[in-house]
């Protein structure tokens, strides 16, 4: 059995469109692989804790090497569990550097998926920051999908914090990333490529 930990962004859930058509597409076209997709807290300083904790209760994620899909938010989070664990991530337009961005978004929020409240402080930045992976040591290990019209994000930040990796850029697009689904094959089959 094999399994694969997908990560979702800031203020989105395991009900968003790519968590929802990643699980579906496995479903359908690979029914041997358990599909993880954690709700990852809105408390910054809860998730390096919330993860480890996660994989520890699941050894299936680490039995053939972790295996992760990350989008945005979740794309930075990927990243620090490959700096922990071995094995291969595949991100979506992630998020290289959040706790820059994050300062924009401190104060009251609510998750538009859980409608749970929650509040943003200085702290949580800090301990964003502190998941920071400033060289990227094995960049085969990682495949990064980005599009040039992602509004949130500057896809180029990415292009160079995954030189080495498996970079694809699509003109256009968004911060959702347009036509995701169409990319899973292609997703699975470098997650699980020897």
């Amino acid at each position: 059995m094999s399994a694969i930990l997908y990560l979702h962004g800031f203020l989105s859930s395991p009900l968003s469109v790519k968590a929802q058509q990643t699980r579906a597409y496995l479903a359908e076209h690979h029914p041997d692989i358990e599909f993880i997709c954690p709700e990852l807290s809105n408390h910054p300083a809860e998730l390096s804790k919330q993860l480890l904790s996660l994989i520890t209760a699941n050894p299936v994620l680490t039995d053939n090497g972790l295996k992760v899909i990350g989008s945005s938010m979740g794309g930075y989070l990927a990243t620090w569990l490959m700096a922990q664990f071995n094995g291969k991530a595949a991100l979506i337009n992630p998020a290289v550097k959040p706790f820059e961005l994050l300062e924009g978004y401190l104060g009251a929020h609510i998750n538009p998926y859980t409608q749970k409240q929650f509040t943003l402080s200085k702290s949580d930045i800090e301990h964003i920051r502190q998941l920071y992976v400033p060289h990227i040591t094995s960049p085969a290990n990682f495949k990064v999908l980005l599009q040039t019209g992602d509004e949130t994000l500057d896809y180029r930040l990415a292009v160079q914090h995954y030189q080495g990796a498996e970079v694809v850029v699509e003109e256009g697009g968004d911060h959702s990333f347009v036509d995701y689904e169409q990319h899973l094959p292609a997703i699975a089959a470098f997650l699980f490529s020897a």
